[in-house]
């Protein structure tokens, strides 16, 4: 048995959980190859509380016999002499063992995850408390409809080592942010996928974020990385008004073409708006002026609730050095990208030159 401090010696990881169960969370980059899916563990869970545990292993034998044999057909058929694989399950016990008892007949060198999953998310739990002290983050503050996300794909495209906590989370973090026909993922999944990320970097070298509220949606951020995010430097970023509405246009495009869902998500800021502003709100919506809405949006919801988190989460952000950038384009920002990691931005500017 090995621990997760190994996984990546290994040629494939394979987890042999249920689908439901793999959904939930699973090692990065493994492949799901259950040994029994979920219903078939309902039928054994069934058999041996209603009958005998006797009769229940007997049907998961036969079960677990035949998808290991589908398995080994179908997937692993082509896999060569010194393939050298990671099998795993909830606690490494018998479902795990048994998929590993027939490969390694086969000639094949397995290795067990030491506890399966279960040891897998202590250690998770454990790096997320640690990794984010050892990282130098560089935070990108700015309303919104600043262009924030784009910016990091940029910084990322020119080799920068950057944590999309948005990207990740499947939302953009506001009433407004859930992503076009995707669910967010579970809580465990976005752990996983930071602490997976975060390992990988190089503490020598800066991190770059986006400055985030506590939550992301549903996603909870976890309190180190949060402490570790609110404790580094800012860069704040500042487009005109009119760049931030012409943007929002364009990125929220799939909200506009459907108005009775827009209506919908805005109804959720009632409690935090007169009838009057909520009333115009939708009238706008109606109208179809989309960019008198999001520039009422912003002005009357979404810049001064910036201002207040970010005083509350960065008190020393009027401090902090500015970019503003004129446009929002692609080519703008990656321009501006390349230049922040060359140094040549006058990013060290403080905020009132």
């Amino acid at each position: 048995m090995v621990t997760i401090a190994r996984m990546d010696e290994f040629d494939e990881i394979i987890d042999v959980r249920s689908g439901s169960e793999f959904l939930q969370d699973h090692l990065p980059g493994a492949g799901n190859h259950p040994v029994l899916d979920d219903e078939e563990r309902a039928r054994v869970g069934t058999l041996y509380k209603q009958v005998s545990p006797f009769d229940a292993r007997k049907l998961g034998a036969v079960l677990v016999a035949r998808n290991i044999a589908r398995h080994i057909e179908s997937s692993f058929a082509d896999r060569p002499r010194d393939w050298h694989p990671l099998v795993y399950c909830w606690r490494g016990g018998q479902r795990s063992g048994a998929m590993a008892h027939v490969l390694r007949d086969i000639g094949w060198r397995v290795a067990t995850l030491e506890s399966g999953y279960q040891s897998y998310r202590r250690g998770v739990l454990a790096q997320l408390e640690i990794l984010p002290g050892r990282f130098t983050f560089q935070v990108l503050c700015g309303a919104t409809g600043s262009g924030k996300s784009r910016f990091l794909e940029a910084l990322a495209a020119h080799g920068a080592q950057v944590l999309d906590l948005e990207q990740i989370a499947r939302h953009r973090g506001s009433v407004l942010g859930s992503w076009p026909g995707e669910a967010q993922p579970s809580q465990k999944w976005f752990e996983s996928q930071v602490w997976n990320t975060l390992r990988k970097f190089d503490p020598a070298h800066p991190v770059w974020i986006e400055s985030e509220s506590r939550k992301i949606g549903s996603i909870q951020v976890p309190t180190a990385l949060l402490g570790s995010m609110r404790a580094s430097s800012c860069l704040r970023v500042e487009p005109p008004i009119d760049e931030r509405v012409r943007f929002l246009v364009g990125e929220y495009a799939h909200m506009l073409t459907e108005p009775a869902v827009l209506k919908d998500r805005l109804s959720q800021l009632a409690a935090l708006q007169s009838r009057e502003v909520m009333a115009r709100w939708t009238a706008l919506i109606d109208a179809r002026a989309w960019e008198v809405l999001v520039r009422d949006l912003l002005e009357n919801h979404y810049d001064p609730l910036y201002r207040r988190s970010m005083a509350k989460s960065y008190p020393s952000i009027d401090f902090s050095p500015v970019l503003r950038p004129r446009r929002l384009d692609p080519g703008s920002i990656a321009a501006h990208a390349l230049e922040l990691l060359d140094g040549k931005q006058p990013a060290a500017l403080p905020a009132n030159a």
